[in-house]
């Protein structure tokens, strides 16, 4: 089994190699390891990506809005999501954001992933008819299992969540209450432990 480690320098110098920036190699980098972190196939992905890339006609996109359409050609992925998540302190207000027309969208989702972790907020993530909730870049629940290339989106639906409280304030009152009968053991613990406080053998 490949390392991590392994993992994100490949990726790295493969981006590099495929004509990107140093920069944005390191990105690519960080994001495969994500994916495969994630158990997501992010190194199939990536080679079929860079394998195909000098066949098709990829379109870059720079200013992120609500809704965003690709023309003839499709988005390419790495670049929309540098923009994304460069952008991402403004987008945050959007709330909601369309792409259509996305190739290999799986690279583009790890983007969205660190997004979530800067901004301290979940993002929902529709691509087609895979869904995957970003929770703050520790982790992904997903509909999608398979270890597949995905070629191309033609929807990425993008929903940033409000944070909330997973449980009732009457139940969070409840458990307080009950964590409230340590206080006065805590209180006796420290008043033993100090009982002796400054004292020497000699005193």
């Amino acid at each position: 089994m490949r390392s991590l480690s392994e993992i994100d320098t490949v990726s790295k110098r493969s981006s590099r190699a495929a004509g990107y920036s140093w920069g944005i190699a390191e990105e690519i980098g960080k994001n495969i390891r994500l994916l495969e972190i994630f158990s997501l196939p992010g190194i199939k992905n990536l080679n079929s990506f860079f394998k195909k890339k000098k066949e098709i006609r990829l379109e870059n996109i720079s200013i992120i809005k609500q809704d965003n359409e690709a023309g003839k050609n499709e988005y390419c992925p790495i670049i929309a999501g540098v923009n994304f998540l460069d952008q991402i302190k403004t987008l945050e207000t959007l709330n909601e954001i369309t792409f259509k027309k996305v190739s290999y969208p799986l690279l583009f989702l790890p983007f969205v992933s660190r997004a979530a972790e800067v901004i301290g907020k979940r993002i929902f993530l529709k691509m087609d008819d895979r869904e995957f909730l970003l929770n703050f870049n520790n982790n992904i629940y997903s509909n999608y299992t398979k270890n597949e290339i995905i070629e191309s989106a033609e929807n990425i639906y993008l929903k940033v969540l409000e944070n909330r409280d997973s449980f009732e304030e009457k139940e969070w009152n409840e458990l307080y209450k009950l964590s409230e009968e340590t206080f006065v053991e805590e209180n006796e613990s420290l008043k033993q432990g100090g009982a002796g406080a400054g004292l020497t053998d000699n005193d």
